[in-house]
């Protein structure tokens, strides 16, 4: 299958410190859901923002669907959650509004929403269960609600690939359950790429196709199914 991501000896540090990720390599095809784990300070977001062209290796490539991730030229493909995406919740922005920002990124949008991007709108809140909440400010939702519209926001985008970055935050344990789950659904139903981002995998475990831990480099990847093995293994880094 074609590769949505392929990092190739990637090595990255930032200025007058350590390495935060050294000789990485890692191939993502297209249509895969991966979690990606590993300690605070393991290097997972930066790994993120390389594979987004958000920042350049020292050393290695990084390609995003074929093309090398800082000169990517289809920057509507990618849809971005940061961690901690809910700040700005206070603003007055409605759950409509938010989502309707997605289709920004599709080009530029002058004056009122174009039919074909209503429709995408209300397809993205409907496919995460909020299209009931769309005239409600987002600062009245509860953080798994809020966590939803933003999901919609990026999927009002139609991204080939989506990026969560800690996207359980501050979310309770039986929404963690329910996002799991709905991502096991958008994958599936969309065959959009999906990279889900954790310094823990928890729900989302039993969904994913594979499983990523990186600690400064990558000390597993594989299916869940073998992880109990290595992470039992003393010649492995455990996370």
């Amino acid at each position: 299958m074609p590769l949505a991501l392929e990092l190739k000896g990637v090595t990255f540090g930032y200025a007058h410190g350590q390495p935060a990720l050294s000789n990485v390599d890692l191939a993502i095809p297209a249509g895969e859901l991966v979690a990606i784990a590993g300690p605070n300070g393991g290097g997972k977001t930066t790994l993120v923002r390389l594979a987004l062209g958000l920042l350049e290796p020292n050393r290695g490539d990084v390609l995003l669907f074929g093309e090398p991730a800082a000169r990517f030229s289809r920057r509507p493909a990618l849809g971005y959650l940061p961690q901690r995406a809910q700040i700005g919740v206070d603003a007055p922005v409605t759950v409509e509004e938010l989502v309707s920002a997605g289709r920004l990124a599709a080009g530029p949008m002058l004056g009122p929403l174009r039919r074909r991007d209503r429709e995408l709108v209300s397809s993205a809140m409907e496919r995460l269960g909020i299209a009931e909440l769309a005239r409600r400010p987002l600062s009245t939702l509860s953080g798994g609600q809020q966590q939803r519209a933003f999901i919609a926001k990026a999927l009002a985008g139609e991204p080939s690939l989506l990026v969560m970055d800690e996207p359980t935050t501050g979310v309770d344990a039986e929404s963690q359950e329910a996002l799991a789950e709905l991502l096991d659904e958008l994958h599936r139903e969309l065959q959009v790429t999906v990279l889900y981002v954790s310094h823990e995998f928890g729900a989302i475990e039993r969904y994913v196709d594979r499983l990523v831990l990186v600690r400064g480099s990558i000390v597993f990847d594989g299916p869940p199914s073998d992880l109990p093995e290595v992470w039992h293994d003393p010649s492995h880094v455990h996370v």
